[in-house]
């Protein structure tokens, strides 16, 4: 079988790596096409992923809309070559119609129910939609819910296991307690309309934790003079590494929230998102594995209350095995789906 995969996000790199690796030692064809985001491409070359780079992201609504003709003609063309079987990805617009175009079936994975214009444009197309049980959403009969997160596919600890040198690499002591900050661009086409943090709040933030802890601060654009000392420095295919022995996660990335939630480290999402998605409820009020606020006065209360307690860490590490016990494995569940896609 040959498989289309799409990527436009470097979650997606985590989310379909242990998939492609399965699925080809098993026989089956990939091929996998992205539009840059970030370090998008960085990862896929380092996890020896071969791809077709079709575009780069693009900041605003407008210019994602005027760059669709040409990223569908892309993937037209390498499609029409590569003759796959089978389309997946996320909610992708240039994927949705040119599997159409071409009468394959298109396996959408998803779990942000706050892009609903991207999913007016793509969701009909659809064969399949993978979604988290916690989806807040029906998304009628052609709607897949499982146990669990789409991070399992790469942060379960029969996929990831912890590798201690990250702080080796950081001269950072066993003993030291750390937070990492994530500072996000807010351009994604889901995200226009909302916001995360002010630059007062992440300064008080920064100030008030330093107290407790070592400040590390991952962000996706140049940060100012005044935090460049905080800068993490260190290679991005390690950083779930570094999550997974943080003492508290805090920042307005909603991915590496949940990421950091379900590698047993206290997680802080701030944003207007907060109660906007399934995926964040059912970590904070199923499993206490994390806690979202879009106010970031009660955020930075919530952190200084979890790093100033020596157990809040082996306490989230606990509510992590619950969690653990209630998922699916997200890869076996895809790849049954993949394989059974056109008998349904």
């Amino acid at each position: 079988m040959k498989i289309l995969v799409g990527i436009s996000h470097p979650k997606h790199v985590y989310m379909f790596k242990n998939l492609i690796k399965i699925m080809e030692a098993k026989g089956h064809e990939f091929k996998v096409i992205m539009v840059e985001k970030e370090i998008t491409g960085y990862l896929l070359e380092k996890f020896d992923i071969q791809y077709k780079l079709i575009g780069k992201n693009q900041p605003t609504l407008f210019k994602k809309l005027m760059s669709l003709p040409i990223w569908e003609y892309r993937t037209l063309k390498i499609a029409t070559k590569f003759k796959p079987d089978i389309f997946i990805g996320q909610a992708l617009p240039h994927f949705a119609h040119i599997s159409t175009l071409l009468n394959k079936p298109f396996i959408v994975c998803e779990d942000t129910e706050i892009a609903k214009k991207l999913h007016r444009f793509v969701l009909p197309f659809a064969d399949a939609i993978v979604t988290p049980n916690c989806y807040k959403d029906d998304l009628g009969k052609k709607h897949v819910r499982f146990k669990g997160f789409f991070e399992l596919a790469y942060l379960h600890p029969k996929n990831f296991e912890p590798d201690i040198s990250v702080l080796d690499d950081l001269d950072i002591n066993v003993n030291d307690k750390y937070v990492v900050v994530r500072l996000v661009s807010w351009h994604a086409h889901h995200d226009i309309g909302y916001n995360g943090m002010s630059s007062e709040i992440k300064k008080k933030i920064i100030e008030e934790l330093e107290k407790y802890a070592k400040i590390y601060i991952s962000s996706e654009s140049a940060l100012p003079s005044e935090f460049k000392k905080y800068e993490l420095k260190c290679s991005p295919v390690k950083m779930h590494n570094l999550l997974y022995y943080a003492a508290l996660y805090v920042g307005d990335s909603g991915t590496m929230a949940t990421e950091a939630g379900i590698l047993g480290t206290p997680s802080i999402y701030i944003s207007s998102l907060a109660s906007a998605m399934g995926n964040f409820e059912e970590m904070e009020k199923k499993y206490g594995l994390m806690h979202s606020y879009s106010d970031p006065l009660m955020a930075l209360y919530k952190a200084l209350e979890l790093i100033k307690n020596n157990n809040s860490k082996e306490d989230c590490k606990l509510k992590r095995l619950k969690m653990l016990e209630d998922s699916v494995d997200v890869n076996e569940l895809l790849i049954d789906i993949i394989e059974n896609i056109n008998n349904s």
